[in-house]
């Protein structure tokens, strides 16, 4: 059985546990404590040790302070919670076969697999975190069924590089090499250099210690803040026995409001006035926050002090920047040392293997985005309706589901009545017109033919002509009943008012022998309009007035 790289792998170590704790010796459970008594000195050394490969105390202050510094542990848990957010995702490159495939995405869905992932997050503030891995037998292949997260301070790194990682173990000097294939062995390369440099609980230990320091001191000030100051006065033949009681009656003051002092001795107070405790002690440990803020998410706007939406979201794409930089590095940790090591134990070494990522997803300006589609679509631009919903956040719809859609356009017209009769084409009007001329010479009489209209109680699908308007929206307004109304005004004296009007007209084309003549003619005929002014302004204050009624 051989691993990724070809060597080989003792399978008698994939099924036992390898670092499991001890109660004495290297891998103690017992902590130490660094915190408690923590100096600038002593912070030194503690460091000074972690640069020469001792990093048991650096890791146990980098444990307390997580417990101890509060805007510490909010700002680590904050990046760790933006990373297991995300899910995982699989790709599977062309030439895999399709059941390594589905082997890897069985691992990737174990929730086994997300919790050592979230575990790995760890090596952020610390610099290295190690997850065992427990193999066995389960559905005809040999995979890793448990995760255990082991204590950083179980490891070291070897003493010529700095930078392999090694079993802490009783009697070694340099500890002992990890077992291949039993070990997930995440080192985030946050900055270059040996791996107990890189955490930035390093930085933080100065944050931490100034932070102490400050909280003691103010919660000094705040025991003694608004007691006025006492000044006790002892004569020049006072005895020890008189200047101890004076002090232990000035030290009542503060407690209990009163006290005693020996005769002849006088005592003057001085009042406090301002506040101190907030611009000194609080400053400088909200400076100290902002710190660690930039430190461990790249930013101080979302965290601590944003003043304005914009700022903020320049400040929120830094962070975007720190969390896929740490996704990329985690998956290049899961991929070595988890996804390529199950496919070799299962299938042998592989030319390519399937990646596991977990994709970050950029902010979109929804708004944005849809004007942009809406507009870029029609002219022609093909955009995926999966990309779209990835953008969106929408998934895709399941069979039989009520489905959104446009509300469908109305028609600009209402379809004609099949009972209409049709309207005259223009031929039937010229046909007409000369038939009715052709009579009139017959008969020896002027011409005063009379022209169809549309009946108005119903109208022509799609004619703007006067008749079918005013019946369309009269049957829109006010029904049949006014209809009858415009129809009896209309309907009155027609010929006798368009007699005057077309008779000039038809004589004139009639007796002329060319069109200059008949133009002419026309000019000097001039057609009498005065009844057709009459009735127009008879016809429309009555449909005013019938409207009025209707409405």
């Amino acid at each position: 059985m051989t691993g990724p790289d070809g060597e080989a792998i003792d399978q008698g170590t994939l099924s036992i546990e390898v670092a499991a704790p001890t109660l004495y010796g290297r891998r103690r459970v017992m902590e130490d404590r660094v915190a408690g008594q923590l100096v600038p000195e002593r912070l030194g050394e503690v460091l000074r040790q972690a640069e020469l490969g001792e990093h048991r105390n650096y890791l146990t202050l980098a444990y307390e302070m997580e417990e101890r510094y509060i805007h510490y542990r909010s700002q680590l848990q904050t990046r760790y919670l933006a990373l297991d957010g995300i899910e995982p995702s699989v790709t599977v490159p062309d030439g895999v076969p399709a059941k390594i495939g589905d082997f890897v995405n069985e691992l990737v869905e174990d929730p086994e697999f997300g919790m050592m992932a979230s575990a790995l997050s760890d090596g952020i503030g610390k610099g290295y975190a190690v997850c065992e891995m427990m193999w066995e037998y389960q559905a005809r292949a040999l995979r890793p069924v448990k995760y255990v997260f082991r204590d950083p301070r179980f490891f070291r790194f070897d003493k010529l590089t700095m930078r392999e990682l090694r079993l802490e173990v009783d009697g070694r000097f340099d500890g002992e090499e990890l077992p291949a294939g039993k070990f997930a062995r995440h080192v985030p390369s946050i900055f270059t250099g040996i791996p107990s440099r890189v955490g930035v609980a390093r930085p933080a230990c100065w944050a931490f210690m100034l932070q102490q320091f400050t909280l003691q001191d103010w919660a000094g000030f705040a025991e003694t803040y608004g007691i006025p100051m006492r000044l006790g006065k002892y004569s020049a033949n006072a005895s020890d026995k008189d200047k101890r009681g004076l002090l232990d009656g000035l030290r009542m003051f503060a407690n209990d409001g009163a006290a005693i002092i020996p005769e002849g001795a006088s005592v003057e107070v001085f009042k406090v006035e301002g506040s101190h405790g907030q611009a000194v002690f609080g400053g400088l440990l909200d400076y100290m926050d902002r710190q660690i803020s930039k430190l461990i998410v790249g930013q101080t706007m979302t965290a601590d002090d944003g003043s304005s939406q914009a700022q903020a979201k320049v400040h929120n794409e830094v962070r975007l920047d720190i969390i896929k930089a740490d996704q990329k590095q985690r998956a290049r940790t899961a991929n070595r040392d988890v996804i390529q090591m199950a496919v070799a134990l299962n299938f042998g070494p592989q030319e390519r293997y399937p990646v596991v990522d977990w994709p970050v997803a950029e902010p979109e300006d929804v708004t944005a985005l849809s004007e942009s589609v809406a507009r870029l679509v029609p002219l022609g631009l093909k955009v995926s309706q999966r990309e779209m919903r990835d953008k969106l956040g929408l998934g895709e719809p399941e069979d039989g589901e009520e489905l959104l859609a446009p509300a469908s356009a109305a028609p600009s017209e209402p379809p004609a009545d099949p009972k209409a009769p049709p309207a005259p084409s223009q031929k039937t009007v010229q046909a007409d017109l000369k038939a009715h001329l052709s009579e009139a010479r017959d008969a020896g009489r002027k011409p005063v033919p009379t022209f169809p209209r549309p009946a108005l109680t119903g109208h022509v699908a799609g004619c703007r002509c006067g008749g079918c308007r005013t019946a369309q929206l009269a049957a829109e307004a006010t029904g049949q009943t006014a209809l009858d109304d415009i129809e009896a005004l209309l309907n009155e004296d027609w010929e006798e008012i368009s007699r005057p009007l077309l008779e000039p007209v038809l004589a004139a084309i009639e007796e002329a022998s060319s069109l200059d003549d008949a133009l002419a003619r026309l000019q000097a005929a001039g057609p009498d309009a005065s009844k057709l002014a009459e009735r127009l302004a008879r016809a429309t204050f009555i449909a005013r007035a019938i409207g009025d009624v209707k409405d």
